[in-house]
């Protein structure tokens, strides 16, 4: 398969569209097959605003072309294969490519008229030459645990498996090292699965709502991206999938895969009930996401005592409703991750019934917050904390629509320009045994590089005050 994989780049010109993290391991892979071959980079920062590293790379290699700032795609159209980060859309894209409107309204057909068939990714080289078994994990929210508790499982259980995509550990460099009895646990964002033509042989899809409406046109673009996971599936195949999503059903109605449903409704079994007891992830949300992984364990027939002992000391991901600690009385929870609405009311269902600060806000994704506002005026939220200029704003002005129509008391609304103010807000106004929750139903880009250093923030601020 590798053999296919150097025959079929080795004549192309090739431009890597994108170079952070993904980009680089593509260039570093490409690098190592032809180390010869002249290779383009297109990204849109400028030298300066890359890390050293990364100059340095840019720098020293004098096989290598490079288009950066704003005039980053003015040669796009001359490569024979561009092989695209998953971050930058194809809707944005359009007048780069130098073509009409008409191009946003059926990329796919336009892309093929002008010959961009050449357009590629990561993720879409890996499954055309990967030999071995991929589990994919996608949904809104909850599939980097997901995938991170499967291969926990499958490497206590003796498998010889990987993990990484969208988790923050790209693919390629992996690839070339591959081998025919490898698993690859891959995390798929909806951007990966986007124009995808194969799907893994194991489907896990945990949940769809509303997301990324600033990267794609609407949410049925946003859907369909995401139901590649399945689209390509054959009879050998299997999908397990959320039975109480609704979106989720109807793309499990259309696959030829073997369906495998999960859901809360089912009721415990024995084993269930132990492992739920040394589970150490809060909430119903990380039990659904525990019962998905279950089943790929039944797939590939793992021992319960293996099960069981990466259960009990798996501790879930940075920033994904995590622990903080317990400060002057207050319990202090990071889920930065928290980038839409729908995991931010989970999270409140999840602490309910203790005085909650939540601190929300940031920069706007297209969602919607008549929902949150409405499981605000419901839960025990005391204190809301609005984290500098953005969606903030527009979930208090939902909040008082609810509140006036339902009657009752508002919280206390403060506003913080820092994540050091938000959280000596926190500590000064939250009762003893409280939460301070940091759950912005938003992304981060009003104040922060990225959900990992507001996150990061937050934790440094929590123990500092």
């Amino acid at each position: 398969m590798l053999e296919n994989l150097i025959r079929s780049l080795a004549e192309k010109t090739i431009l890597i569209l994108g170079f952070g993290k993904e980009g680089i391991d593509t260039y570093l892979a490409l690098r190592e097959l032809f180390p010869d071959k002249v290779f383009s980079i297109a990204d849109k920062k400028t030298l300066g605003e890359f890390d050293i590293r990364t100059q340095k790379i840019l720098l020293k290699d004098k096989n290598l072309e490079v288009f950066l700032g704003k005039d980053y795609l003015a040669k796009i159209g001359e490569y024979e294969l561009i092989i695209k980060t998953p971050g930058i859309s194809l809707e944005k894209l359009g007048f780069g490519f130098a073509v009409e409107a008409r191009f946003l309204r059926s990329p796919k057909t336009e892309l093929q008229q002008l010959g961009f068939e050449k357009l590629t990714s990561q993720t879409e080289i890996f499954f055309d030459n990967f030999q071995g078994i991929v589990v994919g994990v996608t949904g809104t929210k909850g599939k980097g645990t997901t995938a991170s508790l499967i291969y926990e499982i499958l490497k206590t259980g003796g498998f010889k498996v990987f993990l990484g995509g969208n988790i923050g550990k790209p693919v390629l460099q992996y690839l070339l090292k591959s081998k025919p009895d490898d698993i690859f646990v891959y995390e798929l964002s909806s951007h990966q699965l986007q124009n995808l033509k194969k799907s893994p042989q194991i489907a896990v899809f945990l949940n769809l709502f509303q997301d990324h409406l600033d990267y794609y046109k609407n949410f049925k673009e946003y859907q369909k991206a995401k139901a590649n996971i399945a689209k390509h599936q054959t009879e050998d195949d299997y999908l397990i999938f959320n039975s109480q999503d609704e979106e989720v059903k109807q793309v499990a109605i259309k696959s030829k895969a073997v369906k495998i449903p999960f859901s809360l409704k089912t009721p415990l079994t024995l084993f269930e009930r132990s492992l739920k007891k040394c589970y150490q992830l809060k909430g119903d949300f990380n039990f659904l996401n525990l019962r998905a992984a279950l089943k790929v364990a039944e797939i590939f027939k793992v021992k319960p005592e293996a099960i069981k002992r990466a259960v009990k000391s798996f501790k879930g991901l940075p920033h994904r409703l995590e622990f903080v600690g317990k400060f002057k009385g207050v319990e202090f929870y990071d889920n930065s991750m928290a980038t839409v609405p729908q995991t931010t009311i989970l999270d409140l269902q999840t602490f309910n019934g203790k005085p909650i600060s939540l601190i929300v806000g940031g920069s706007d994704k297209g969602s919607n917050y008549k929902d949150l506002a409405k499981e605000i005026s419901k839960t025990s939220v005391e204190n809301l904390i609005v984290l500098g200029q953005g969606t903030g704003q527009e979930i208090i002005g939902a909040l008082k629509r609810t509140r006036f129509l339902r009657g009752t008391k508002e919280p206390s609304s403060f506003e913080a320009s820092s994540m050091q103010e938000a959280v000596k807000i926190c500590y000064e106004e939250t009762p003893k045994n409280g939460v301070c929750l940091l759950s912005p139903a938003s992304a981060s880009f009003n104040l922060f590089k990225d959900y990992k250093d507001r996150g990061e923030q937050f934790k440094k601020y929590v123990k500092k005050t």
